[in-house]
């Protein structure tokens, strides 16, 4: 059976200027121009945003510290002799004490090969504790644009934001619990 599901985008989000862009999560698009506006309505409706960023997750090179010890041999590769160096965005998780995975981006490198990006990165931008890496061509990024700002990210700025946990649970309440009695059209 054919697969018909759109493909599927890592959302990248700036809080705010001169902060890194951290992934916040994916989304389903059938474009890259779709994939932004979709992400701005799922991932940006009340926190604080000045820069969103999406790439198609099948562009994203990925290796976790395990996937790196397991094959110490993972950045052999024969570049072609006419590659050309372009600029790759890298990506680190550093942390994992949140239930989110954040994924930063740490810097750009350039690079032929995302496999080359990725050996690069990792001499460029050393960590002592790097649980996941990516690497994507900054060609393959779609970004919002400093002009839409005003009209993208802040109708947003003054919405109070709430984590779900805030709300505790939702739901009916058992009868003869002392919420809503005095309501009660029918007291016993």
């Amino acid at each position: 059976m054919p697969d018909t599901q759109w493909p599927r985008y890592e959302v990248f989000k700036q809080d705010a200027p001169g902060q890194p862009h951290r992934s916040i999560g994916t989304i389903h698009a059938a474009d890259p121009e779709l994939a932004l506006l979709i992400a701005r309505d799922v991932h940006v409706r009340r926190p604080d945003c000045a820069s969103l960023w999406v790439a198609r997750t099948d562009d994203i090179f990925s290796m976790t510290a395990d996937e790196l010890a397991a094959h110490p041999d993972w950045a052999a590769e024969d570049i072609p002799g006419g590659a050309v160096a372009q600029t790759f965005h890298v990506f680190q998780k550093t942390t994992q004490r949140r239930g989110m995975t954040f994924v930063v981006h740490t810097g750009d490198v350039q690079a032929r090969t995302a496999r080359e990006a990725l050996r690069l990165a990792m001499q460029r931008f050393p960590k002592p504790e790097v649980f996941v890496w990516w690497v994507c061509q900054a060609g393959a990024v779609t970004r919002s644009e400093p002009e839409m700002e005003s009209s993208w990210f802040a109708p947003a700025r003054n919405k109070t934001y709430k984590q779900q946990a805030y709300y505790g649970e939702t739901g009916a309440r058992p009868e003869g619990s002392g919420a809503g009695d005095e309501d009660d059209p029918h007291p016993e």
